[in-house]
């Protein structure tokens, strides 16, 4: 019995010890540790951890007057794969990528963003936070030319069918890839749009993450399960 028992407990421990190397090996950083909000940065009047997800709180007593940000402590990376998971109920909020500070006591960020909606409008487009504004509409894909004129040079499906794609008031699986000047978003496995940015003056090639948090009537948007895989 021992000598039997021996070997396969030896096999199991093996197999468990590889599992765990391959996950810490499969390149991807946990951005958020699902407890606090170490590694960011934000109003904590409006920004908390609860339900094991990070979440942006805005009520009629703490409106907000600006749109403000909690912005990611671990550097400005440029081409890599980021993924969360997100809910939204009432209000507007959205990710940015290879951003900028643009008032770091105020929290206040400009760049890319990967927009979410409460209402069917927004969601999955991408949007340019204190810049050139709506960059390509879900469904489109978008080249600017080094004018920064705006070329429609392909579509993924009807706005209005993808916004189908999207779940209300529930968890949605967000996909973003910043690759050169080409930046795409996902939902729930769905590509929502693509911009391919030749717009030397403007098209961001690294900066900083950030997950916003609008002005307006009151709301609440959470996150999880957000990790970062870097591209060559």
């Amino acid at each position: 019995m021992r000598s039997s028992f021996r070997p396969s407990l030896i096999a199991v421990l093996i197999c468990l010890a590889a599992a765990s190397s391959a996950a810490a090996d499969d390149g991807w950083i946990k951005m958020f540790n699902g407890t606090d909000l170490a590694g960011w940065q934000g109003f904590t009047t409006h920004w908390s951890v609860q339900d094991g997800a990070i979440t942006g709180t805005t009520t009629p007593d703490k409106a907000l007057k600006h749109n403000t940000f909690l912005i990611w402590q671990g550097g400005q990376p440029a081409n890599y794969t980021l993924r969360l998971k997100y809910k939204i109920v009432g209000g507007n909020s959205g990710v940015q990528y290879r951003s900028h500070v643009v008032d770091e006591a105020k929290f206040i960020v400009g760049g890319y963003q990967a927009d979410i909606d409460s209402t069917p409008r927004y969601t999955g487009i991408n949007y340019e936070e204190r810049g050139r504004g709506i960059l390509a509409e879900r469904g489109e894909k978008i080249r600017i030319d080094g004018s920064g004129k705006k070329h429609l040079i392909g579509t993924f499906g009807d706005r209005g069918a993808l916004q189908g794609k999207i779940k209300i008031e529930d968890w949605n699986d967000y996909r973003i890839e910043a690759r050169g000047n080409r930046v795409s978003h996902f939902i729930n496995g769905v590509q929502m749009s693509e911009v391919i940015d030749h717009q030397k003056d403007k098209a961001a090639v690294a900066g900083v993450i950030a997950l916003q948090l609008h002005q307006g009537p009151p709301m609440v948007v959470q996150f999880k399960d957000i990790e970062l895989k870097k591209h060559e």
